[in-house]
């Protein structure tokens, strides 16, 4: 049987490990998904804001549960996750906002989520210095969570399928029972994909903008 890590002999695209070589393909997809599935090139002041917030805190920290679609060497989608939001939120505060202090420099007053946010870049960075709502009561039984993005001439064809695939064998073989995701409601495609491998909606008062969405770490059907 074939290695999961060796694309196929007519050099179909696969899914391997991440490796620190593919983060500049990681930021570059984060922001061309980021704007609720469309293109956010443009939209901050600087084009890797998403990227810091959803993906490469991922890759730097948890390495071990991110996964790269390969098409001939490049990234051209991934999948990342934390095997315990609670812990991720600790390191995301203690290592993750230090280490990008340089493109966003810590507040005087941190803003509150709730504050009113006059820019697109005030709106991230509200999330991005109070990592801390990612603890949500209702999620306590689905401690992992992820995030994955395709390119969109790589979407619909079965690779996302199989990068969750990949990443729920991980995060299983770490002992995780169950993982979660936050989407944005206007992404209808995306919820609809996550319907088809099992997820369903995690009811949560104050999710506000955001659906949450959960299932076991068993594999797709």
């Amino acid at each position: 049987m074939r290695s999961a890590e060796q694309p196929g002999p007519t050099g179909r695209p696969f899914v391997r490990p991440y490796r620190p070589g593919d983060l500049p393909q990681v930021y570059d997809i984060c922001v061309r998904t980021a704007d609720a599935g469309g293109d956010a090139r443009g939209l901050y002041s600087d084009d890797r804001l998403m990227g810091d917030l959803f993906a490469a805190p991922y890759v730097t920290l948890e390495p071990e549960h991110a996964f790269v679609l390969d098409d001939a060497g490049l990234a051209v989608g991934y999948v990342v996750g934390t095997a315990d939001t609670a812990r991720f939120v600790e390191r995301y505060r203690a290592e993750w906002i230090p280490a990008v202090a340089h493109r966003w420099p810590v507040p005087p007053v941190p803003p509150a989520e709730s504050a009113p946010a006059v820019t697109p870049d005030e709106a991230m960075l509200a999330l991005h210095h109070r990592p801390e709502r990612m603890l949500v009561p209702e999620l306590a039984g689905h401690p992992a969570h992820l995030h994955i993005d395709l390119l969109p001439a790589y979407q619909g064809r079965g690779f996302g399928r199989m990068l969750i695939q990949r990443l729920f064998a991980s995060l299983a073989d770490a002992g995780v029972p169950a993982v979660h995701l936050g989407m944005a409601p206007a992404n209808v495609a995306a919820r609809a994909f996550y319907e088809r491998l099992g997820f369903t909606e995690i009811s949560a008062p104050d999710a506000g903008s955001v659906t949450y969405l959960g299932r076991s770490t068993a594999p797709p059907v």
